[in-house]
């Protein structure tokens, strides 16, 4: 086993005391694990208050409607998901067995693999980190979880948490800052979680080939929205509106930026406008309005839009109560029409309530301007016309597509989770997640009796009878 670097040796210390308990116990039968979930749930159901507050003081402002909705309400849904469908996901299953190797028969059961990572990032710092340990802990593993430093107080809160309701041998949380990371995914996990940017996964997935490390990666990257010529504006420039400035953008499937046809930039535009001073009519003084997470993120979306409008961009800020911004983390709302290519802004994942707005001559030109860049992790389409539709789903690669609305893939437990190319490796949630946290492994049974010694040696003619016959079956 390969030892944490020595400057964090309880991250060795609690990696090596998870694998001891779970060589003890390798395999705990349904009921166990369900008791496991159910103690997660008390966890998320007697803290709902702490969770809220927590996460508004890291983000120095986020609606509490918000964070129940999409860090709580989401994640108890996996939970029961999964509580009610335990015993079927555990089941040995039978498997067809090929003419030749009857009667013996195949069957597929499900181990755990035994001590998982879990890193996890700023955004969603709750739903983030405990929907992944709802698929470790039903596939009947063992977790260590790592969130990010950029949200402190939650960090914290996680961490005593998991120590006051699960032994540190079956979830610990540790606490630490980039450098902790590094060790924390230098670990050799029997299989590690990752949701964060593209950049890091890189990192993440170097690290965890050194131990050959199974790893899901849950990253991000330029998700496209496309208004079809036949999308009814009001309604998609509302929903659109919503799903991008939920967070105030700060999620990895939030629209990225949006095609319309030629000529319809400005009318978006003014929809979008419409929609989102309707969703927010004040932005400072307004609690329902996520600020940024940092002042260096919010620096960053700043500079973006600078640099479009600097080379010729059209900047609409929607600002309709007119307030200032000096002393607030927060940001208005801002659409950017014309931006070049080779901005940053339409090159970078932008992660903010800032949304680049391009036209498109046919759905070709479309088609095609998605799939010049990295492929993203989510898609959306607007539109009533069946056939365009089709063509963008199937000529165009995305980790998960919502059609006429926004960010609702994501939340489908009966559903896969996960991206594609630079937007991420693997797949959790429901059936999915157990899958991902357990080894599937194939039984085959032998029967009493069995043509196979007649392939053994001394072979004859009797070996290139049995041949001839096997290779005409069909």
């Amino acid at each position: 086993m390969n030892a944490s670097p020595p400057a964090f040796p309880q991250l060795a210390e609690r990696f090596a005391a998870q694998r001891r308990a779970f060589v003890a116990d390798p395999n705990p039968p349904a009921a166990v694990r369900r008791e496991r979930l159910d103690r997660l749930l008390k966890l998320i159901d007697d803290n709902e208050d702490a969770f809220v507050a927590a996460v508004d003081a890291d983000f120095g402002g986020r609606a509490a409607p918000e964070t129940r909705i999409a860090e709580l309400l989401v994640t108890r849904r996996a939970l029961l998901h999964a509580r009610r469908r335990l015993k079927r996901w555990m089941r040995t299953r039978r498997v067809a067995t090929e003419l030749p190797f009857l009667p013996g028969r195949n069957r597929l059961t499900p181990q755990p693999l035994g001590v998982v990572g879990i890193v996890s990032p700023w955004n969603y710092p709750i739903q983030l980190t405990l929907s992944p340990l709802v698929g470790a802990l039903a596939a009947g593993n063992r977790a260590l979880i790592k969130p990010s430093e950029l949200t402190p107080r939650v960090s914290a809160l996680l961490a005593e948490l998991a120590a006051k309701y699960f032994d540190p041998d079956l979830v610990s949380v540790v606490v630490g800052d980039a450098e902790a990371g590094k060790a924390f995914v230098a670990l050799p996990f029997d299989h590690l979680l990752f949701t964060g940017s593209t950049a890091v996964g890189r990192q993440v997935a170097a690290a965890a080939a050194a131990n050959l490390t199974p790893i899901t990666l849950e990253l991000g990257g330029k998700s496209p929205a496309i208004f079809d010529p036949s999308c009814d504006f009001k309604q998609a420039s509302a929903r659109l509106a919503a799903g991008k400035l939920f967070n105030a953008g700060q999620t990895c499937v939030a629209p990225d930026y949006l095609l319309v046809p030629r000529g319809q930039a400005d009318a978006a535009a003014a929809a979008l406008a419409a929609a989102m001073a309707r969703l927010y009519p004040k932005l400072v003084a307004n609690s329902d309005y996520t600020a940024i997470i940092s002042e260096r993120h919010r620096s960053r979306l700043i500079a973006l839009v600078a640099e479009a409008r600097d080379a010729g961009a059209r900047i609409v800020e929607i600002n309709p109560a007119g307030e200032s911004f000096a002393d607030s983390r927060k940001l208005a709302p801002t659409l950017v029409i014309g931006a070049p290519q080779t901005t940053r802004l339409m090159r970078e994942e932008i992660f903010g309530p800032v949304l680049p707005i391009v036209e498109y001559d046919q759905i070709d030109d479309a088609i095609a301007f998605v799939n010049r860049g990295e492929r993203p992790l989510a898609l959306y389409w607007f539109g009533r016309d069946a056939t365009r539709r089709e063509r963008v789903l199937g000529e165009t690669i995305a980790g998960g597509v919502t059609v006429n609305d926004c960010l609702l893939q994501f939340v489908q437990e009966g559903q896969p989770c996960g991206g594609v190319g630079a937007s991420g490796v693997g797949v959790y949630h429901g059936e999915w997640g157990f899958r991902t946290f357990s080894k599937l492994k194939p039984v085959f049974h032998q029967s009493d009796w069995s043509g196979f010694p007649l392939l053994r040696p001394p072979y004859g003619r009797i070996t290139d009878w049995v041949l001839a016959a096997l290779k005409r079956l069909p």
